[in-house]
């Protein structure tokens, strides 16, 4: 067996400046004061006579060629502080050893994927990064495995989880929300075409790059399905309630949760949430939700034909497909060839020194003495053969 490694130091950043991370008085954009916001839906959001040629943009995006397993080993990295950890592991901040650059990686822990019943989804995960590339979804560069982990090596990306934007936030504006949605959709659009359901649509899965464009990560859950699966999965706020009912479902569940991730945006909180899990699954299946009064006349016409129990009334569902959603009057002013193409300034620029490994935008998490590089016997070796 390996000795155990010892943490490399992280690069000092930003996060050792007195107040680095924070957002001042909890304003989401840093560009202009949010109390008018109409500065920012002219600049980022405006119409043009390009929008009525959006058709299929994201899904004409090529997936990229599969990659092979094994294309880095332990000995490619400098493993450092961990950026979030989990059940079966966590993920640290790791640097190359060959070109300095720095990356997400993402450590499972064999037997408890194993004990957890989580093989499927570990392995179904490793599959789909390996396939997609989109300017919105995380890119994994590679995998390995030891005797007892498997590696999976992706962009590290500095500005942290929306959710934590969320949270410091409390709600975001209109125009703020419509922005994370439209990159979003624009996701979803991309892993639809390609037929796989994402199934885990929540903030904390939505990180923020450099300049603030959103990178979805996370695929645990994620499925190639081609007509319908029956896995129970996700997390109970943003689950769709066919999903509860144990019904054969699709690609709509990603739009109920599409839904529910622009509610929370827009109020801070998710409509179905109960501390008793149970509860919050009777609270989905009613399909009872009360809107907030402050929620534009668009945007509640949107979520009342997103968060809907009745499949031949949800967008994204119906024959259109994504084009329903994207051609809905509340995403009239985006402008989507430019905001495919990243042309389009950010409401919110995480506080970072981009390359430099700055991590301030991450919770501090308790360090454990990691014993990567095992060797030895591997009763789990078959069960994650493509790593």
């Amino acid at each position: 067996m390996a000795a155990p490694l010892s943490l490399v130091p992280e690069v000092s950043g930003p996060q050792d400046s007195p107040g680095a991370g924070t957002l001042g008085n909890n304003n989401i954009n840093t560009h202009q004061n949010n109390s008018s916001n109409h500065i920012y839906q002219a600049q980022f959001l405006q119409n043009d006579s390009r929008q009525g040629s959006t058709a299929s943009l994201n899904s004409k995006l090529p997936s990229k060629s599969p990659i092979s397993k094994g294309k880095y080993s332990l000995n490619d990295f400098q493993v450092m502080r961990s950026l979030g950890t989990g059940s079966f592991g966590r993920v640290h901040l790791a640097r190359s050893v060959h070109n300095g650059r720095f990356y997400a990686m993402k450590v499972l822990k064999k037997d408890r994927v194993v004990k957890m019943k989580q093989v499927e989804h570990t392995n179904d995960e490793r599959r789909m990064l390996a396939i997609v590339e989109h300017p919105f979804i995380i890119r994994m560069w590679g995998t390995f495995q030891d005797s007892r982990s498997v590696f999976m090596i992706m962009d590290y990306i500095e500005g942290g989880e929306l959710f934590t934007l969320l949270r410091k936030s409390q709600r975001f504006p209109n125009p703020v929300a419509k922005f994370y949605a439209a990159e979003v959709c624009l996701a979803l659009e991309y892993l639809h075409s390609h037929n796989i359901i994402y199934r885990d649509l929540k903030p904390e899965n939505i990180l923020l790059d450099k300049n603030g464009h959103i990178k979805l990560t996370d695929f645990g859950f994620s499925k190639e399905v081609k007509d319908v699966t029956y896995t129970l999965c996700g997390t109970p706020d943003y689950i769709a309630p066919e999903v509860v009912a144990t019904k054969p479902y699709n690609k709509s569940v990603d739009w109920w949760s599409f839904g529910i991730l622009i509610f929370e945006m827009l109020s801070g909180y998710t409509p179905f949430y109960d501390s008793s899990p149970m509860k919050t699954y009777e609270n989905i299946l009613s399909g009872q939700i009360k809107y907030p009064d402050y929620f534009h006349k668009d945007v509640l016409n949107l979520l009342q034909n997103l968060i809907t129990k009745n499949l031949s009334e949800r967008l994204g569902n119906l024959q259109n497909g994504t084009e329903d959603v994207k051609n809905h009057p509340w995403f009239s002013e985006v402008v989507w060839e430019r905001l495919l193409s990243r042309d389009i300034e950010t409401p919110y620029e995480p506080p970072v020194t981009a390359n430099t490994g700055d991590t301030s935008q991450y919770d501090r998490y308790p360090e454990e003495d990691i014993d990567y590089g095992a060797t030895g016997p591997d009763p789990y070796e078959l069960l994650f053969r493509d790593f």
